[in-house]
């Protein structure tokens, strides 16, 4: 038994320990014959185009002339790149923040949705629209035009479903006529009518196409005598199909504009009120004996409600995070759900039995657990919202494009896009790297530590 002892407790040659390491050698030559193409791969696309962009940072638009760190300097005094600094610091605060927000609040919603399956593909499906296509549809949602942008056509519905729209936009007096325009759009009498008084006002620029549906003939009734008290006339269009007529003087031809508004104004005060009928006239009634003028407010020709300028200077960034938002949210919801339902179960039955609501097991015990989740959601957004072009660059109209760029397009437009400076573009794209690396390492370190 000791003579075994020993035998176990010598050590064995070294030459026995050669044997032994050209296996494990061999595996790693392997290994790194099967990884070099990934390598070559990896150095070619990824590290010789960072070393390149660092070394033409350095150097004059030309590419011949070294100027140290003058680009670097010259950056940060260009409007223009320091406006793209600040969109790129409200989109890093804004989207990335609003994505695992709704990812959340969706992800726990799903769960108690009886078709949930179905829901999370309708959400998860915009991500397998390329971001150009994306780009042209929302550039299409958001024209300003409401008979082509859909977000303004909804807009302007509600706002005419509430306030109304004015009757005659594109209608005028006739020049010469019986009324003159005012500095705030209205029509009026030039000279002043009394009660007893019957008279025509004729307007013009109303396309046929455009009459109400309910409009008839133009009534004769600034032909026939008032009485006393009242004060009569007729709204009409001066205009009669296929030629003829007289102008100022209803044809019988010529159709009445219903649905004006007329006001008899005394002193500056108006007194009453109407509105023209199908066939255009008005009449009131019960007035005192004095000069009145008529008048046609500007409400009856103000300009339809045109809605929202989507992409206009003030809007553009908050209008292409919500593109953003609408293509990234399933992304988010399908990653925290199965974080999610990792959870374990028997946590949040016990808050359940012990008398929590709903609410604060999302507080207090769902949200402290997904925090893992969450923060690697929310730094792989960030990481992904920095380098954003395609979108900015294809909804944005040209006017403001500057308005809307952001440190990706600033690159590309100063090195190929009109600016042809490419060593200022390669500080620029140095400045993104530095930024995007520490929310790399960010998560590459939180993924090794997850994996221990």
């Amino acid at each position: 038994m000791t003579a075994t002892l020993l035998k176990e407790a010598t050590p064995p040659p070294v030459g026995a320990a050669a044997p032994r390491r050209r296996p494990r050698r061999r595996a790693r030559i392997i290994a790194l014959v099967f990884a070099f193409p990934a390598l070559l791969l990896l150095g070619a696309l990824v590290v010789y185009p960072v070393l390149f962009s660092v070394g033409r940072s350095f150097f004059d638009a030309s590419g011949t002339r070294f100027v140290g760190g003058d680009n670097y300097t010259e950056m940060f005094h260009d409007p223009a790149t320091l406006n793209a600094v600040r969109n790129t610091a409200i989109w890093v605060v804004v989207a990335p923040a609003l994505l695992t927000g709704l990812g959340l609040v969706l992800a726990v919603l799903v769960e108690k949705v009886r078709w949930a399956t179905a829901f999370k593909l309708l959400l998860f499906m915009p991500m397998a629209v390329s971001f150009l296509a994306a780009g042209i549809i929302f550039r299409l949602a958001y024209d300003e035009d409401p008979d082509k942008g859909v977000l303004n056509a909804a807009v302007v519905s509600v706002h005419d479903a509430f306030r109304g729209t004015s009757p005659y936009p594109e209608g005028r007096a006739r020049e010469g006529g019986t009324l003159t325009r005012d500095a705030d759009g209205a029509y009026r009498t030039g000279a002043s009518v009394s009660p007893g008084d019957s008279l025509a006002l004729p307007l013009v620029g109303v396309p046929p196409k455009d009459l109400p549906a309910d409009a008839r003939p133009a009534s004769p009734a600034a032909a026939r005598k008032a009485a006393p008290d009242e004060l009569r006339g007729v709204v009409y269009l001066d205009f009669t199909p296929g030629g003829g007529g007289e102008q100022g003087r209803v044809d019988p031809r010529e159709s009445g504009l219903p649905g004006a508004e007329v006001e008899a104004v005394r002193d500056g005060r108006t007194v009453a009120s109407t509105t023209t009928a199908a066939d255009g006239s008005f009449s009131f009634t019960g007035l005192d004996a004095g000069p009145y003028t008529l008048t046609l407010p500007a409400s009856n020709f103000a300009q339809p409600y045109g809605g929202v300028s989507w992409l206009g200077p003030a809007l553009v960034t908050p209008a292409i995070i919500g593109a953003y938002l609408w293509i990234w949210t399933g992304f988010a919801m399908v990653l925290i759900g199965a974080g999610l339902a990792a959870l374990p179960r028997d946590a949040l039955e016990a808050a359940r039995m012990d008398g929590a609501d709903e609410w604060q097991i999302f507080r207090r015990i769902t949200v402290p657990l997904l925090a893992p989740v969450l923060t690697v959601v929310f730094v792989t957004l960030v990481i992904n919202v920095l380098k954003v072009f395609d979108l900015v660059y294809i909804i944005a109209p040209g006017p403001v494009q500057e308005d809307a760029t952001v440190l990706a397009t600033q690159m590309w437009l100063v090195s190929f896009g009109g600016g042809n400076n490419q060593g200022l573009g390669s500080a620029l794209g140095v400045l993104l790297l530095l930024l995007v690396v520490p929310a790399m390492v960010f998560n590459v370190r939180r993924f090794r530590r997850s994996q221990r």
